[in-house]
């Protein structure tokens, strides 16, 4: 109870995307600096090349990573997959989507996770995904981290096995759905490591019900496998895993955050090294609190605590990176597609609201 009434106290605000991110109700002041996100240079060239996840964009398959790495720190920002009205993966408003992400400075494009909705794809889909996505992200400032997670090893490497073909500057995975103990967790985690050497994120929730990796076997894989060196921790008790992962650096290198962002705020100043999210329809804003923190400035954020679902969407729509506010319901196998219609009453209540955030987007058309 102790840690809670601590993070009341330092989180002045929460940033969850169920209130921030899917009203955009939120008043955010802050001191500018005038630095850029990246210390570097974007490329404004093309939008993405080969959409269509044609075999043009897989010649360096096998080939070793030349690129120097990227950092892993920061605002990395999930992906929400796109879908056009019949409820088919909309795969050029995905590279859009990244791109966007990218000018917005956000220092990551992580994809599929939770907030993809992966549950809702198929394998094909989830496989054409990665090469869209890596078409998107070649030559771009922003991390590209692939998810690779299945319900078992096997299909764990499947993924992989296709992710390491398209090069990406990591891998993020959540622990294997079908597993029931923790011995099948650290199979599954050092056959992943095994597969690649590209640095590896896990993530904590998202495996078998009940079961979440152990901090003792998180620090385990990344003494024993140094790339397997970060963790995406959004499990219970949160403050405390956190905090005696912050304790193991090394062997680890990077505790991030998750949970839509709902104590980043107070994670930033325990130390964490950003948040792995699904605030895709925010990337500017996040990254300029992550730069904000990293100089020192004050920030005052404050939520409204009312709930308009869907607004994600809509705003996305808004910011002229999806074409619809379509998405799926049922799973993979047996998908539903439905939309986010909004009432005139709460368009009218998001748009004054999100007026509030303008000075400080980075992209606006």
């Amino acid at each position: 109870m102790r840690e809670l009434r601590v993070e009341r106290r330092y989180c002045i605000a929460m940033l969850n995307r169920r209130e921030f991110g899917r009203t955009g109700l939120a008043a955010f002041a802050a001191f500018a600096t005038g630095r850029s996100v990246h210390g570097g240079s974007r490329s404004a060239e093309g939008l993405a090349l080969h959409v269509d996840g044609s075999a043009s964009l897989l010649g360096e398959r096998g080939e070793p990573d030349k690129r120097p790495s990227k950092p892993m720190r920061g605002a990395f920002m999930i992906l929400t997959t796109p879908f056009t009205a019949s409820g088919e993966v909309d795969w050029e408003d995905l590279a859009r989507e990244a791109a966007f992400v990218d000018r917005c400075g956000a220092h990551g494009i992580v994809w599929p996770q939770g907030s993809s909705g992966v549950a809702n794809l198929t394998k094909a889909e989830r496989m054409r995904g990665m090469e869209v996505l890596a078409a998107a992200a070649r030559g771009r400032a922003a991390t590209l981290v692939l998810g690779v997670q299945g319900r078992d090893t096997a299909e764990m490497l499947e993924y992989a096995e296709r992710a390491e073909a398209l090069a990406p500057d990591a891998m993020i995975a959540m622990p294997p759905s079908g597993a029931h103990a923790l011995d099948e967790y650290r199979e599954y985690f050092r056959a992943l490591a095994r597969a690649t050497a590209r640095p590896i994120v896990v993530q904590t929730s998202g495996g078998a019900r009940d079961l979440a990796p152990t901090v003792d076997l998180i620090v385990e894989l990344a003494s024993q496998f140094p790339h397997v060196a970060y963790v995406k921790e959004e499990s219970q008790p949160l403050v405390e895993r956190m905090k005696a992962e912050l304790t193991h650096r090394p062997p680890l290198k990077g505790v991030f955050g998750a949970s839509l962002g709902s104590g980043w705020l107070y994670e930033m100043r325990l130390g964490l090294d950003g948040v792995i999210t699904g605030m895709a329809m925010y990337p500017d804003l996040m990254a300029r609190i992550w730069t904000l923190h990293e100089h020192g400035k004050f920030l005052l954020m404050r939520n409204l605590s009312q709930q308009v679902p869907g607004v994600d969407l809509y705003l996305l729509k808004k910011r002229g990176v999806f074409k619809t506010t379509a998405f799926r319901t049922g799973g993979a196998a047996a998908w539903k597609v439905d939309s986010i219609e909004l009432s005139p009453g709460a368009i009218a209540e998001v748009e004054y609201r999100f007026a509030a955030l303008k000075p400080y987007l980075k992209v606006t058309s």
